[in-house]
């Protein structure tokens, strides 16, 4: 997939969470408070913080400097803190649109990443079946396991050969674990997953 096509994609897949949004907005406020897949997170704190990849460098530098410089803890203080309301999320979601900017250090794919995986993230404990399209799921958990920070998939996961029943997609050496692309890469990004990902 070219640098073009991932963005258009990206673009695609966040549209596609605004319109989530809106849907989920629908059911009552209360629902925003739904732990999701990432500790210590709700469903809306995870709907604001796919807008964060958007964010230019001076508020990410106040950040960071917020949180001692910790990248981790940045991004939690971010998404915890922020107080836009539903509506708002998806506006700025669809605002996006067009935007190549990603944070610095990482390339095109850590966005579609983010919103493929966050979107599950806000869908699963809301029991809402939101399908995550092969092709970017397999340019996703191709770069997660490519780097190392901050999923360490490879040191992780050993000596197993994950391969996508779904797609053309297999890493690893060893004993083989074959499952649907979706489930591989939430397992590599440290969500819990229909596959296990142990020696």
């Amino acid at each position: 997939m070219d640098h073009d096509t991932v963005w258009e994609h990206i673009d695609r897949r966040r549209d596609e969470l605004a319109d989530l949004v809106e849907r989920i907005d629908a059911r009552g406020a209360g629902v925003w408070d739904t732990p999701s897949l990432c500790a210590g997170w709700t469903v809306r704190h995870v709907a604001a913080h796919v807008t964060h990849s958007g964010i230019g460098m001076p508020r990410l530098l106040t950040a960071a400097a917020r949180s001692g410089f910790r990248f981790n803890a940045a991004i939690h203080r971010m998404a915890v803190t922020d107080a836009r309301s539903p509506a708002q999320i998806a506006t700025d979601l669809r605002a996006m649109a067009g935007s190549r900017r990603h944070p610095p250090g990482t390339t095109e794919i850590e966005p579609l990443t983010d919103v493929l995986v966050h979107t599950q993230d806000i869908c699963v404990p809301l029991g809402i079946d939101s399908p995550m399209p092969v092709e970017d799921a397999a340019v996703s958990a191709q770069r997660v396991w490519a780097m190392g920070f901050p999923f360490h998939a490879r040191k992780r996961f050993g000596p197993i050969r994950l391969v996508a029943t779904d797609v053309d997609f297999a890493v690893g050496d060893g004993r083989e674990v074959a499952a649907p692309i979706a489930d591989l890469l939430m397992a590599m990004t440290g969500r819990r997953s229909a596959v296990t990902l142990t020696p």
